[in-house]
């Protein structure tokens, strides 16, 4: 079951969890999960020892981004239930121990939200500036060059108003002005009726996208291209995004978020799409007593397609560094999944992916420095989903296809059960197939094998949080060849803890001089083993030990 932390900075030592509403559990049979189905399956979630649960949208939409284009901040969406619901849902999580935490989308609407209906209805309303409009250059093209995560302009022409508003994702997510305070003003109220019924803290969806430039000026030509936040294939890693994001008047808005949040001593996580996502992800997180924002921000650095152990030591030290030279006591989450992206299992462990690969890569993220954030199924291990193109539901993937497929394949139905082809998820057809290779990994196998990966990741969570350097420690990292991360975990008063992992399938030693002294820690599961100042990993081994 999950634990309260007495820690007064419980969250850093936290690990979240984060439930995909859709693709959970269905309790009433339509193939689209909901909020009962996820009450019901609390205690399997606590039983992994995670502490915060995260779920993704589940507000009145009509779920052209499946949620992610919210109609009613205040209301929950029929598919997936009631306030009712909700609050029961709440009551459960705090009776076992775990914290709930909801995303806020709010960068932007849907075109269904009465204060766009409002806005666009004429240039003259209470609501008239509460979006980006801009008229048209003379010879009636958009007013700039910003571009669409999702695919070409970032403005729509309207013929209510005769003007252009501005949509970074779909056409009918339409950006929200928030250089309008009153904009600012009903967002926080928005976050405070959640904040009444007992939520204990918010992910804050794209919230780069706050803020415009007021001038709208172009953005230049990046001097690379991202390839990081969005595909090649996609032209808006082409750009330089120092106009359309990221702006510095976000600042002053988050801290506005933190002061509320602090009335209820709830938390916040924050999502950095940026170009230089690192130093931003201090920029969000500082923790100044006199300005404090969010408490922490994970961005897409470990959720990209390159794996080796140069590119995750240099993102981790590149933040570290970030936060020391701006003298911040910065945090972050460290994700390797979620519903944005190919599955972790797919996209590192590659076509050979083994149950030791889940193993090695869960321990590892649960061993870095900052709050742990899983996907719900990669417990499990589950891979990539491979769905045909005419059961792709995800706007990005039929845009896209077949350079880009999309994030459906990462968002397919969870297998409770392994017997028949809806595996426990659903009594209908559910809104995305229910790949077959997933059925051999449903939880109800997993439980039956005591070497599975769902228990291992019982056993690698619940021995985490016995060990303070894993849970408070700074970070530094040691030398090793490509095949091998190895770093060591230190705080005062307490001895050294060392870390080393093999990322390769094949066996491998690293001799080590600080190892000399070092005594082997168990309990973790990973079977490396130490001879002298030798360290043997098997593939996609694992092993731990303190400094005498």
């Amino acid at each position: 079951m999950g634990t309260q932390i007495k820690y007064p900075n419980w969250w850093r030592e936290a690990v979240i969890y984060q439930v995909y509403p859709r693709s959970f559990m269905d309790s009433k049979g339509d193939g689209i999960g909901d909020l009962p189905g996820i009450t019901a399956r609390l205690d399997y979630i606590a039983s992994l020892g995670v502490d915060i649960v995260w779920i993704s949208p589940f507000f009145t939409s009509p779920m052209r981004d499946f949620g992610y284009d919210v109609a009613d901040y205040c209301d929950v969406d029929p598919l997936f239930g009631s306030l009712a619901d909700f609050d029961a849902l709440v009551t459960r999580a705090h009776a076992l121990g775990l914290k709930v935490m909801i995303d806020q989308v709010l960068s932007h609407t849907s075109d269904l939200h009465p204060w766009f209906i409002e806005s666009r209805s004429q240039r003259n309303n209470p609501k008239a500036d509460w979006y980006v409009w801009a008229d048209p250059q003379p010879d009636g093209t958009p007013p700039n060059n910003w571009l669409s995560i999702f695919g070409g302009s970032a403005w729509q022409w309207d013929t209510r108003r005769c003007q252009y508003y501005l949509h970074n994702f779909l056409a009918s997510q339409p950006d929200m002005n928030f250089h309008c305070i009153t904009v600012q003003e009903a967002h926080l109220a928005n976050m405070r009726f959640w904040l009444e019924r007992g939520v204990d803290g918010f992910r804050l969806d794209a919230c780069i996208y706050h803020f415009h430039d007021a001038q709208l000026r172009n953005n230049p030509v990046a001097a690379k291209q991202n390839t990081v936040n969005v595909a090649a294939s996609n032209p808006y890693g082409m750009q330089a995004h120092i106009y359309d994001n990221t702006r510095p008047e976000n600042l002053a808005f988050l801290e506005k978020v933190r002061a509320l949040l602090d009335e209820y001593q709830a938390i916040s996580i924050g999502e950095i799409g940026a170009d230089d996502a690192l130093n931003v992800m201090v920029q969000y997180t500082s923790s100044s007593e006199q300005r404090p924002r969010l408490h922490m921000a994970y961005s897409f650095n470990l959720l990209t397609a390159e794996f080796s152990a140069t590119h995750i030591r240099q993102q981790v030290e590149a933040f570290e560094e970030a936060a020391r030279s701006q003298g911040q006591q910065a945090w972050a989450s460290w994700s390797v999944g979620n519903h944005d992206v190919e599955r972790v299992m797919s996209r590192w462990g590659g076509v050979q992916m083994q149950p030791a690969f889940a193993k090695m890569i869960l321990t590892l993220q649960l061993a870095l420095k900052g709050s742990p954030c899983l996907y719900q199924g990669d417990e499990l291990g589950l891979p990539q989903a491979q769905l045909a193109y005419e059961d792709l539901q995800d706007p990005v993937g039929i845009t896209f296809w077949p350079e880009s497929k999309g994030r459906d394949g990462c968002r397919t139905p969870m297998p409770w059960h392994a017997e028949g082809t809806l595996a426990g998820f659903s009594e209908g057809k559910p809104w995305l197939p229910v790949p077959a290779e997933h059925l051999a990994l449903a939880v109800s196998e997993q439980e039956r094998d005591m070497d599975s990966p769902l228990h291992f990741a019982r056993r690698v969570m619940r021995w985490r949080r016995s060990i303070p350097q894993l849970l408070r420690g700074d970070i530094a990292f040691i030398d090793a060849p490509e095949s091998i991360l190895a770093f060591h975990r230190d705080m005062p008063g307490a001895p050294s803890l060392i870390a080393v992992f093999n990322l390769s399938n094949q066996i491998q030693q690293f001799q080590c001089d600080d190892m000399a002294d070092c005594i082997a820690l168990s309990g973790h599961g990973l079977a490396g083993h130490k001879e002298g100042q030798v360290v043997t990993l098997p593939p996609y081994g694992g092993w731990f030990g303190l400094r005498r």
